[in-house]
């Protein structure tokens, strides 16, 4: 119970920094998805259940407030959580490297759906445009973000480890 506490607290501290703080102090229009990481984090660090629902409550409040329809930034966010939860057992917690190959993975999986959406749909085709000026930024400044954040989110999760152990031991 605590555990899913922090964790939705986690999620609504990203959520308000990438939707208060980064949209008013971001370097021309590019900010890094914030809620992408707490997802990433959590599926690889407690698996594809945690990743699942941690995906579930970070896409529903993208979907809220910056989608146009309820379900498909939800759904988007639950794949990719699901899918870092395959990586839970392969991966030592103190690296960095393979959460930021990740997030390289999932910030494009995630660009690239919202072209998608937002501008393929809409036949606006100049991907390569996109790619240069919507793609690379948004990539970079998450991936900064992810090596920044994910340490604290480590230490987060091995309190909340020590803390339940210590519970069940009591």
């Amino acid at each position: 119970m605590r555990r899913s506490f922090v964790i939705l607290l986690l999620i609504i501290i990203s959520f308000l920094l990438q939707s208060v703080i980064f949209s008013y102090h971001n370097v021309r229009g590019i900010a890094p998805n914030l809620l992408l990481i707490v997802t990433m984090s959590f599926g690889i660090m407690r698996g594809r259940r945690e990743g699942l629902l941690t995906g579930f409550v970070s896409g529903f409040l993208y979907d809220i407030f910056f989608g146009t329809l309820l379900g498909p930034y939800t759904f988007l966010f639950m794949i990719i959580g699901y899918l870092n939860g395959a990586f839970h057992k392969q991966y030592l917690m103190e690296d960095v490297m393979m959460p930021v190959f990740i997030i390289i993975i999932d910030e494009t999986v995630f660009d690239f759906v919202t072209y998608v959406a937002a501008f393929l749909l809409r036949n606006r085709t100049n991907l390569s445009f996109y790619f240069v000026h919507v793609f690379l930024p948004h990539i970079l400044s998450t991936v900064i973000a992810t090596i920044i954040i994910y340490r604290i989110y480590v230490r987060i999760n091995k309190a909340i480890k020590k803390r339940v152990e210590k519970n069940e031991i009591a």
